[in-house]
């Protein structure tokens, strides 16, 4: 249930990745009357996200959540919030509806409960878009991260959960594996030669908690396309 698509530099795989993810959320709008994307933050998709939002698609009818979030103001520099507003909810795709992780709890663990209320009118998502880290984290699912256990079980019951990073700063909020796979498909975003290395090291063990992505990679729930740039 997985597929790869290389592409010879960054511009390529926005210009493929844009037309694809247009194409679901238009099939989406017209066959179920709305349509729901999940993306992730990072430098990696903002050029995506820039011509993501100059589409041509009745963008009233989407909602737009992220796969994780910092727990810090939305104008806060380190938030996923304010990239997404910044560089997709532009143009065209200013329509957009919103739904945000983050909430008015003073911490994560005290949101999770607000978090989960928000996330549980959308039954299945169009696309989910994944980013991962060198150390084989995918949303705010990190390794060796006290929380990570939880994030993965599938039968928690759970879509989003409180994660305090090791070696990354500010609490996250973070989808769950099952809230992720919940999706009508899945796709992983990378680009460079240290993501593909990764990438290997995961196709070929399967310690979902030494390497958390492989529980995306591995799975057989929802099928997974990565598209990477060299």
């Amino acid at each position: 249930m997985m597929s790869m698509l290389k592409f010879e530099n960054t511009s390529a795989l926005d210009a493929a990745l844009t037309e694809k993810v247009s194409s679901l959320l238009r099939e989406a709008i017209e066959t179920q009357g709305s349509a729901s994307l999940v993306v992730s933050g990072g430098r990696t998709p903002v050029g995506f996200f820039h011509q993501l939002s100059q589409q041509e698609l009745d963008w009233s009818k989407v909602t737009v959540a992220l796969a994780d979030e910092r727990w810090v103001n939305a104008d806060h520099a380190d938030s996923n919030e304010k990239l997404v507003r910044d560089n997709l909810l532009i143009n065209k795709a200013h329509k957009a509806h919103y739904l945000a992780l983050k909430n008015s709890a003073e911490n994560a663990l005290e949101g999770e409960v607000a978090c989960q209320r928000a996330l549980s009118p959308i039954k299945r998502f169009t696309v989910v878009i994944l980013g991962m880290g060198d150390d084989g984290h995918t949303a705010s699912l990190f390794p060796e991260s006290e929380a990570l256990e939880r994030g993965l079980d599938m039968n928690s019951g759970l879509d989003c959960i409180a994660v305090t990073p090791l070696h990354a700063p500010h609490q996250r909020m973070s989808m769950t594996l099952p809230r992720l796979l919940k999706s009508q498909s899945i796709i992983i975003h990378i680009s460079g030669a240290s993501k593909q290395q990764v990438l290997t090291q995961a196709s070929a063990g399967d310690d979902v908690m030494e390497l958390p992505i492989r529980a995306v990679l591995q799975q057989q729930v929802t099928p997974v396309t990565i598209y990477w740039a060299q």
